[in-house]
């Protein structure tokens, strides 16, 4: 029992050295961030969702872009997923991931890196997780493009915070100069810019709403397979708009120099 106690000590001092933790882990019994503002974050929301991940990945490779504390990619791991890897611009985050993972005795891979050297790596993935990080992106678009283009073979699982209207209505596929009021309709995909900060974070850059983030993943080649939670979405790499009919091009002054 002493013994015991002493452990617990040693992994609650570990716990607190590496903090503060956005995920709330459970390690040797100890809770990472038990007083999370979310609840049991990210597990709560794990639990609507998870249905639509296969119970046996039977060894398919899985990528986790902006992995914290590394939730995902061990819950990737129980479901026997073969090669599993975590990457994140945050070192922080990555220690974290790297003891969390050690204690539980899962083989998890951990690189730190952004989403924008993702070209770097020269590998596809069966699945990539892409949860809650387009929002702290100044360039969003650019980042599900390099997605597309370098690593999503198959499916990718997203997430995204959104705000303002939730309704996505039918929208015309051209609209004319003159047509100002298209603009002000509240549930035409929109992109907020946070200049300063959002729930005290200074990198919470581009928040959309619902149908700015279904247009985003449709317009980087992503078809929508599912909506299982607000803001989390299984979507699968399809044809590109853009690539088979480029749009046409319309010359500059430095064109012609």
């Amino acid at each position: 029992m002493i013994e015991e106690t002493k452990d617990r000590a040693i992994i609650e001092s570990q716990i607190a050295a590496l903090g503060p933790w956005f995920h709330n882990m459970r390690i040797a019994g100890v809770e990472t961030s038990p007083d999370h503002f979310l609840g049991d974050y990210p597990a709560v929301k794990w639990a609507a969702f998870k249905h639509i991940v296969p119970e046996d990945l039977d060894g398919r490779s899985v990528l986790d872009i902006g992995c914290n504390a590394g939730f995902y990619a061990q819950e990737m791991k129980r479901r026997h997923a073969g090669r599993v890897l975590g990457i994140d611009s945050d070192q922080r985050y990555l220690r974290q991931a790297r003891f969390a993972a050690e204690h539980v005795g899962i083989d998890i891979e951990f690189r730190q890196m952004s989403v924008y050297d993702v070209g770097q790596l020269n590998e596809k993935f069966d699945l990539v997780l892409f949860m809650g990080v387009l929002y702290h992106l100044r360039h969003p678009l650019l980042a599900l493009d390099l997605l597309y283009e370098h690593v999503v073979s198959d499916k990718m699982l997203f997430q995204c915070m959104q705000r303002g209207e939730e309704t996505v209505a039918p929208l015309e596929t051209n609209y004319d100069f003159p047509d100002w009021k298209i603009f002000d309709r509240p549930d035409f995909p929109k992109l907020f810019f946070v200049e300063h900060r959002y729930a005290d974070d200074p990198t919470n850059w581009f928040i959309p709403n619902r149908a700015a983030v279904e247009a985003l993943l449709r317009s980087s080649g992503f078809v929508i397979e599912a909506n299982p939670e607000r803001e989390v979405y299984l979507v699968r790499r399809g044809e590109r708009p853009y690539l088979t009919e480029p749009p046409p091009r319309v010359l500059g002054t430095f064109d012609n120099v």
